[in-house]
């Protein structure tokens, strides 16, 4: 985290959480989402503003964390900011080394982690596990993702997606209590 979200969460220790204002998709993209985009419809459907500025996509990302009941929040200065996840909180990129290192993706948010265990639920979507958590594979990925799982390199096993967020504790559309 970021050391003046630090100092600021220490000069304002109770601000009110804020949701439905920040949004994740399945290919890793921000979208904002104001109360007319909110007011239109719910997440994915009516996806927002999509967060294109570089520096702000970079702070977002430093700044991204989860609570113990495991939503999914930017923390920004001192108010906590909880996403809505179309799919999963990690979306998992591959390269043309996928198949050479099967076992190393990087997240969205530029981390890169180890595979621990692959999952395809009924959607036919390749959600991968990992020390940070549950992710899923980009699309613009599956070509490698695929041959990773013909070569069996990655065997995936069957599981629902509500199951898998289940299993992984994840909650992909938070609401204040």
């Amino acid at each position: 985290m970021d050391a003046i979200v630090e100092a600021a969460l220490k000069k304002w220790p109770n601000v009110p959480h804020c949701y439905g204002w920040l949004a994740l998709d399945a290919r890793g993209n921000w979208y904002m989402r104001d109360e007319r985009c909110q007011a239109a419809g719910p997440f994915p459907q009516v996806k927002g503003s999509r967060v294109t500025h570089e520096k702000l996509r970079e702070f977002i990302e430093r700044n991204y964390a989860v609570d113990e009941r495991g939503a999914w929040f930017f923390q920004n200065g001192p108010q906590r900011v909880y996403l809505q996840l179309e799919a999963a909180p990690w979306i998992w990129r591959l390269d043309g080394d996928a198949l050479a290192t099967p076992s190393t993706v990087r997240s969205h948010t530029g981390l890169s982690s180890t595979v621990d265990a692959v999952w395809l639920d009924e959607q036919d979507r390749l959600f991968l596990s990992t020390p940070l958590g549950l992710g899923l594979v980009h699309s613009l990925d599956m070509d490698w993702a695929a041959q990773a799982v013909e070569q069996g390199l990655w065997v995936p096993e069957v599981r629902s997606h509500e199951t898998l967020l289940q299993q992984f504790g994840i909650v992909l559309a938070p609401a204040a209590d």
